[in-house]
């Protein structure tokens, strides 16, 4: 089993050769701080609205290095910690307007990929999530009548036989569906959008390291970098950046890979049509069949490191391969015998209140995108034409969206977050262990944890 090197989706595609690096100091129009799918979706839709931008992407290690070459593949169409309290401030309507943009983003991310000619395993086949114990269940139902009130969300309920007739899982007893979600492959897809943004004449500075961005510049160990806009789009790495350590929280998710399976499991299993996979847990999983006829599956093993690190190459803990191998078998039994492949981690931005954000501030020419809890892959594609609309003076539908310019408190100093990020988990931990073992309604310590949180409104 390889544990780290970065992800098995980089192993997959080979490590990229890196690009130059910053040559010193330079001038251009955009500095964009970050070349993951945020930064690079913001150059490439930049690039192409107007031809003559000087645009200069600064990344510390290979584009795509960070949460885009890592994460498990799902292009969804979920809005960031929920419509609710967009429902508050903005009305329904807006937050309708704003489901319909994400569906789009999805689409949106597909059409590029065809038309630059970015073979990233792309597999259209809804967003499937189960529920197998009747906690879970009650969850799901209450989910699907919320979601059924607002128009663009287009789920489907399903009873346990329909749910197995898609994705046999052992011990489901509903499902819930909608098409709006695909499978990638994630290193293909940043990759190929980093090739875009080359032949755009986007300059991409790899193994550049940014110790600081302030308004109108970027300070790099190899130059300071003049822009009348700069781009924060470092989602998980935002903590490393100076004066923003409590901005997000660096939150950590990691994923195991089996083996190619047999026919005969897949025969078993279903899983035919490119489904995304996730349940109803407090702890969810997350899952997708590879291309290669793999399952990965990932989920939040130990989700915070004390101080805000981050580990570098992904290695992960043994304690938590074994969390998810159990997740895996609970789910399929009959991949018991599969070897894992590969496990790997990363991380990912968590405002305070779990909900991300785009926005630019035109006095000091500072904007940002990012915080996006796991859902990045479909969302950076709308921040990134959003941050083209903002900086470009569009008054475009996406600039008016409630989350632009949305603006949040910051986390609690240490060692208060590593405190409270231990025990609301452990509270997740035991609320789950609880529905396993026959509790059939949700756990008074999950709400609570959901209250303290953010991620109940």
């Amino acid at each position: 089993m390889l544990n780290g090197k970065t992800s098995h989706w980089w192993e997959q595609v080979g490590k990229p050769a890196l690009r130059d690096p910053l040559p010193g100091d330079m001038a251009v129009d955009v500095a964009i701080v970050g070349a993951g799918y945020t930064g690079l979706w913001t150059a490439y839709y930049l690039k192409q609205a107007q031809p003559d931008l000087r645009i200069a992407v600064l990344e510390q290690k290979h584009a795509g290095y960070g949460a885009s070459g890592r994460n498990g593949g799902w292009l969804t169409n979920s809005i960031t910690g929920g419509r609710e309290q967009y429902l508050r401030t903005h009305g329904k309507d807006a937050v309708e307007r704003f489901q319909l943009a994400v569906n789009d983003s999805v689409r949106e991310v597909i059409r590029v990929a065809e038309e630059e000619q970015i073979s990233a395993d792309i597999k259209q086949g809804g967003e499937f999530n189960v529920a197998y114990t009747p906690a879970q269940e009650i969850r799901l139902r209450e989910f699907v009548a919320n979601e059924q009130r607002y128009r663009y969300t287009d789920v489907e309920l399903l009873d346990a036989k329909a749910a197995c007739e898609k994705i046999n899982i052992a011990g489901t007893r509903a499902a819930v569906w909608h098409p709006h979600a695909a499978r990638i492959q994630p290193a293909k897809l940043a990759s190929g959008l980093a090739a875009a943004c080359d032949g755009l004449g986007v300059r991409i500075y790899e193994h550049t390291h940014v110790r600081e961005i302030q308004p109108n510049r970027v300070i790099t160990n190899r130059g300071t970098v003049a822009a009348q806009y700069v781009v924060r789009a470092t989602e998980g790495f935002t903590a490393r950046l100076r004066g923003l350590r409590r901005l997000w929280l660096p939150m950590n998710s990691s994923i195991i890979a089996t083996e190619p399976l047999s026919r005969q499991i897949w025969d078993e299993i279903g899983w035919d049509e490119g489904e995304v996979l996730g349940d109803f847990a407090h702890i969810y999983m997350y899952a997708q069949r590879t291309a290669d006829d793999r399952i990965a599956i990932g989920g939040r093993g130990v989700p915070y490191k004390y101080g805000s690190r981050t580990d570098q190459d992904g290695r992960t803990p043994d304690v938590t391969v074994k969390t998810l191998s159990d997740i895996l078998h609970r789910f399929f039994p009959c991949t018991r015998d599969a070897a894992i492949d590969h496990v790997w981690s990363g991380v990912l931005g968590v405002p305070r209140d779990w909900s991300a954000t785009v926005g630019l501030d035109k006095r000091t020419g500072l904007a940002w995108a990012g915080g996006y809890v796991g859902t990045g892959v479909t969302s950076t594609n709308l921040a990134g034409r959003t941050l083209r609309d903002l900086i470009l003076g569009n008054n475009s539908d996406l600039v008016s969206l409630p989350w632009v310019n949305h603006r949040v408190r910051k986390w609690e100093p240490e060692p208060l977050r590593w405190l409270a990020t231990r025990g609301l988990y452990g509270a997740y931990g035991i609320a789950d262990r609880a529905e396993d073992a026959g509790k059939t309604s949700t756990s008074m310590l999950a709400r609570v944890a959901d209250l303290i949180t953010g991620r109940a409104h």
